[in-house]
C-alpha cells in the first residue's frame, strides 16, 4: 500500500452521494453542497453535518437555527458544481444556481423544487472538530419521491457521486465506470 496523507485521507471517502443544505438567514437565501453528512441517530431523528465555520452558509445556519437537505439527480449535477465553485454573493445562491425552491412544510427554509429526498432541520447542537464544525440538526420533517420505498430502487434517482474536484468533479450514479 501507498502513504496517504492524513490531511488528505477525508479523499478516500469518495466518491460520496453529495447532498445541498441551504437555509434563509436575514432574508437570504444561503445554500452549499456537502459529502460529509451522517444519519447519527434514529430516536431523536438526528443528522450531522460537517462543514468549515468560514463557509457563509454554515454561519447562516448557525444563526438562523435551522436548515435543509436535499438529495437531487444527476440532472442538476451542474447546479451541485456551482453551489461547490461560487462564493455567495446575492440574495438568493439557489436561484443563482438555476435551483427554484419553496418554503418547507414544517420549518421556514428553503426546500430545492425536484429534489428526490428532503429533511427539514432544527439545529440541535454544535461541535468544533478541527477546523470543521459538526452541525447536528433534528429531522423535523423528511419526504422523498416514489422511488424510495424504505430503501432506494434507484428506477427514477440517478444521484450524483462526486468523485473529488481534481478529477472533473461530478459524476452519475448510471454513469460512472464499470470494473
Amino acid at each position: 500500500m501507498n502513504p496517504v496523507d492524513p490531511a488528505k485521507a477525508y479523499r478516500l471517502f469518495y466518491p460520496a452521494v453529495p447532498a445541498i443544505v441551504s437555509c434563509s438567514a436575514g432574508g437570504t437565501v444561503y445554500a452549499m453542497p456537502v459529502v460529509s453528512i451522517v444519519s447519527l441517530s434514529n430516536d431523536p431523528p438526528l443528522v450531522g453535518v460537517s462543514s468549515s465555520p468560514s463557509h457563509s452558509t454554515h454561519r447562516a445556519i448557525a444563526r438562523a437555527g435551522r436548515f435543509s437537505v436535499a438529495w437531487v439527480g444527476s440532472q442538476l449535477a451542474p447546479a451541485l458544481e456551482f453551489l461547490g465553485t461560487t462564493p455567495h454573493t446575492g440574495e438568493d445562491k439557489l436561484l443563482s444556481a438555476g435551483l427554484r425552491h419553496e418554503r418547507g412544510g414544517t420549518l421556514d427554509v428553503p426546500v430545492v423544487e425536484g429534489a428526490a429526498a428532503v429533511l427539514e432541520c432544527s439545529l440541535w447542537s454544535r461541535h468544533v472538530t478541527g477546523d470543521h464544525e459538526l452541525l447536528i440538526g433534528r429531522i423535523e420533517a423528511a419526504r422523498a419521491i416514489a422511488d424510495f420505498q424504505g430503501y432506494w430502487r434507484f428506477e427514477a434517482y440517478h444521484p450524483v457521486l462526486y468523485a473529488g474536484i481534481q478529477r472533473g468533479s461530478f459524476e452519475t450514479y448510471r454513469e460512472r465506470p464499470t470494473p
